[in-house]
């Protein structure tokens, strides 16, 4: 019989009962998450295209299906999705940069992200509803 010490006896990595999240590991998480909805949503993106590219029957019938309520609302995530990956991108070439890599930049430009990716995305889409574009 063998003997097993404490240290035989410990995960050998956290693990989801122990370990609480951080805003910075979320937000990371998060990055990977959008960038493979990214690219699913890019289907639609080219669905649209295409039909743009087909004529005017196929562009009005593939317009009439995106502007139902359902994929509305895919697509305004998709949007959300887009401007949250792109401004933690940004953010990330600051970090290779070395700059903001203490917790309190840190923290800030990942607040600054999320907001930012929520305002640019009203934007987009509460603009054209409320007579702002041309």
């Amino acid at each position: 019989m063998t003997t097993r010490t404490t240290e035989d006896q410990r995960p050998l990595s956290p693990h989801l009962q122990i370990y609480r999240p951080q805003w910075t590991s979320v937000l990371s998480i998060l990055h990977r998450i959008t960038g493979l909805l990214l690219s699913a949503g890019t289907l639609l993106v080219v669905a649209w295209l295409v039909a743009l590219a087909s004529g005017p029957d196929a562009f009005a019938t593939v317009t009439g299906w995106l502007s139902a309520p359902l994929v509305v609302a895919v697509l305004v995530g998709w949007t959300l999705a887009l401007f949250y990956h792109l401004l933690n991108g940004i953010r990330h070439l600051f970090w290779d940069a070395g700059m903001m890599l203490e917790l309190g930049p840190a923290k800030a430009s990942g607040v600054a992200v999320v907001i930012g990716a929520f305002v640019l995305t009203a934007i987009v889409w509460l603009v054209p509803m409320l007579g702002g574009a041309a």
